[in-house]
């Protein structure tokens, strides 16, 4: 087997299994704000569309896709990010994939050259799959400390130019998991320009792009900036984007990548020998869900109506960032032992929540998740309301 594997980590849910082993929760409803699992209603038009078209079950799918649902996801793109009419191509700059999790993971092992120092540099905290990726690739995780200090988002600035000039690859994810910080257009230029100089190329996780708190601002992302930049051709660049958490569909693994034509080629070359095409279906019932965005908003409004409720329930008792995107919150934990904290709280209250520290690895200051807690507020209002006010309660019998 491939020696790399033993250099995975325990995913931070193996982790929060092995914590919560042996504890009897009180018999009261369980409420978990653990999985980035949606729970709000998928849309029906989109379940209609995969009941009208499962005969195409019968039928292999390319592994570009369909050219309907290629020009589906430029044009989505194109109006979203506010791109040139006609920079982003369907045929060249475009490629669909089943889910932003197995095309992280895909793109890596296409992208590194193990042939010289292979560095992937990545948020710190982060998504396990960037870190699990890099390894079995052969690179090396380059963890950029994401803190308070700093809004939560990488020091670009502070990582050294012999540093750089190691690197293949970055990862940026905006907003971010599980921060939910927002990187603003700024720092995408400068990254890119970083990118120009020391030769790396950027990787936009942007796949809670959608869930924003603030209808008048939606996030920025890689490919807008490079719009900005005049770079209508996206070089260096590719961004992922999902209909997980966007269209509450996480189970349809159905998104795409766009950018630079000269890294979606070989990488669908990749995919072909990979074999990982969408399959007809899916790729059919994925037009009917980009091609709308009233469900979105809804979802939006429904997102927004949790997390005021939940703020105004916690912001007594915790200190968290102010949330811009994502459907996370991270706040500190009282006392700083994230682990004791989420045992405890699962024991009294019967509410699961995930430790920082299970979401990052030792930086120059040491865990920088260490302390915090990740609460993913994604079930129906009144559920979520309720574990922030046991979780309240939990905290105040211990001041």
């Amino acid at each position: 087997m491939n020696p790399n594997l033993d250099a995975l980590k325990p995913y931070p849910f193996e982790k929060l299994a092995a914590l919560k082993a042996g504890v009897t929760p009180p018999d009261r409803s369980p409420i978990p704000l653990t999985i980035g699992e949606p729970q709000h209603a998928p849309p029906a038009a989109v379940l209609e569309a995969l009941r009208r078209h499962e005969g195409d079950v019968a039928r292999y799918p390319a592994t570009a896709g369909l050219p309907e649902l290629r020009e589906t996801l430029a044009g989505w793109a194109t109006r979203r990010f506010g791109l040139a009419p006609g920079s982003l191509d369907p045929e060249r700059h475009v490629l669909p994939v089943n889910g932003t999790r197995e095309a992280i993971f895909a793109f890596v092992q296409a992208a590194l050259d193990r042939s010289r120092p292979a560095k992937v540099a990545m948020p710190n905290p982060f998504y396990q799959i960037y870190e699990g990726a890099t390894l079995l690739a052969g690179g090396e995780p380059l963890y950029l400390d994401c803190t308070a200090a700093n809004d939560f988002r990488p020091e670009l600035d502070a990582v050294p130019a012999e540093v750089w000039r190691e690197v293949q690859l970055v990862f940026v994810c905006s907003p971010g998991n599980p921060t939910g910080a927002v990187t603003p257009l700024a720092d995408f230029q400068r990254l890119i320009a970083l990118a120009d100089e020391h030769d790396f190329l950027i990787a936009s996780d942007e796949c809670y792009s959608e869930l924003y708190l603030d209808e008048t601002a939606p996030p920025p992302g890689l490919l807008e900036a490079c719009r900005t930049l005049g770079r209508d051709d996206y070089r260096r660049c590719i961004v992922f984007h999902s209909l997980s958490k966007r269209s509450n569909l996480p189970g349809l693994r159905s998104g795409f990548v766009a950018g630079d034509a000269e890294l979606i080629a070989p990488f669908k070359r990749y995919r072909t020998y990979h074999g990982c095409a969408m399959p007809l279906q899916v790729q059919k019932a994925s037009i009917v869900a980009w091609n709308d965005e009233s469900h979105v908003r809804a979802n939006r409004d429904a997102y927004r109506e949790t997390f005021a409720a939940v703020t105004e329930i916690l912001a007594p008792v915790l200190d968290f960032p102010a949330p811009q995107a994502s459907f996370y919150l991270w706040p500190a934990v009282p006392g700083g032992d994230d682990e004791a904290f989420t045992r405890e709280l699962f024991a009294e209250e019967h509410v699961s929540v995930l430790p920082g520290r299970y979401m990052s690895r030792d930086g120059v200051s040491g865990n920088p998740g260490a302390g915090r807690l990740r609460l993913a507020l994604v079930a129906e209002a009144d559920a979520t309301a309720e574990a922030a006010r046991r979780l309240r309660a939990f905290i105040e019998r211990r001041q």
